[in-house]
């Protein structure tokens, strides 16, 4: 009896075996003269070789839909085990305008006009400052690019930072080391990635280095090579650090540079690195700025309201 073993390398294994393993005995019932074992992170199959061979035609193409939509069901397994070929089978969601499939299928996609030019700004530069108030989807859009960027391996790794500015809170009484004084502030990037990678992916992710989250000052030294990279809070940084993030830079690597020009929290008369960089960069080959505004908020509906009020006030104090 012929053998065939599949080792599950970029899936977490629970999501795709589904609960009580309900996706491998629904595989069982479309393979009957075929033994299926699912263990750890592997699927063994036992039978004669050519059965073999169509399994795992049609586990490859499982596999692909996977890792494209995060998730898998009744219906998605259906349509692969009894299309003709692996072009025959059609997804039910509208995805045309997708960035990639979050956590459970979560379409994550740019949903304003400013976001979708962000979108296309990434596409077209290496280096790109997303300007615009909280809640427009800078962060959200960017870490979602990366994250595809990662799964189409255009590049090895993930690079979030944030310059740790304490915005009136003083990070030296809170308890804890260094890490567990900084992962609040970094919370966003967490919040972002977990919708977008399942826990256990993360997790490994993080712990092998694929998925960096490091305050700004950690990023002194390096050589940013095949890499996402995202600046977030950019508004935060000084003169000095924005100069050394941006010779960070390395060969194949793509640089998002966040920021709401709005909430700085740097001491008086220290001027914004962002609001620098972007005069200084303006005209350089290469460098895409996007503005985002007030209309590409989609947090609740009085958060647009709050923004435009305060620009008001903002105007006045100017």
């Amino acid at each position: 009896m012929n053998e065939l073993i599949l080792e599950l390398e970029e899936i977490a294994p629970k999501e795709f075996f589904g609960p009580h393993n309900v996706n491998i005995e629904l595989l069982k019932k479309y393979f009957p003269k075929i033994k299926i074992v699912a263990r750890g992170n592997k699927i063994k199959a036992y039978g004669d070789e050519d059965l073999l061979e169509e399994f795992d035609k049609r586990m490859t193409m499982l596999l692909k839909h996977y890792a494209k939509y995060n998730k898998i069901d009744e219906n998605a397994i259906e349509q692969v085990l009894t299309s003709v070929s692996s072009e025959d089978y059609t997804t039910t969601e509208k995805s045309s305008e997708a960035i990639l499939h979050g956590v459970g299928g979560k379409v994550i996609k740019a949903q304003t006009v400013n976001q979708r030019k962000l979108v296309e700004s990434m596409r077209k530069h290496d280096m790109v400052f997303a300007i615009g108030p909280a809640g427009t989807g800078k962060t959200y859009t960017g870490v979602a690019l990366a994250v595809k960027a990662l799964k189409n391996k255009e590049v090895k790794r993930i690079i979030l930072t944030r310059p740790a500015v304490e915005a009136g809170e003083n990070l030296g009484f809170l308890p804890g080391d260094l890490k567990e004084k900084l992962d609040p502030y970094m919370q966003p990037l967490y919040d972002a990635l977990r919708d977008m990678i399942p826990a256990e992916k993360l997790a490994q992710f993080i712990e092998n280095g694929t998925i960096q989250i490091a305050p700004l000052a950690f990023m002194r030294g390096r050589t940013l090579d095949n890499a996402f990279v995202i600046l977030d809070e950019g508004q935060n940084t000084t003169h000095n650090q924005m100069k050394m993030f941006l010779t960070r830079m390395g060969k194949n690597a793509k640089f998002l540079l966040t920021g709401d020009p709005g909430q700085i929290d740097l001491p008086r008369r220290t001027t914004s690195g962002l609001k620098e960089a972007l005069l200084i960069l303006k005209d350089v080959e290469g460098v895409g700025i996007v503005f985002l505004d007030e209309t590409d908020v989609i947090r609740h509906k009085l958060v647009r309201k709050i923004i435009e009020a305060y620009k008001t006030i903002d105007s006045r104090e100017l």
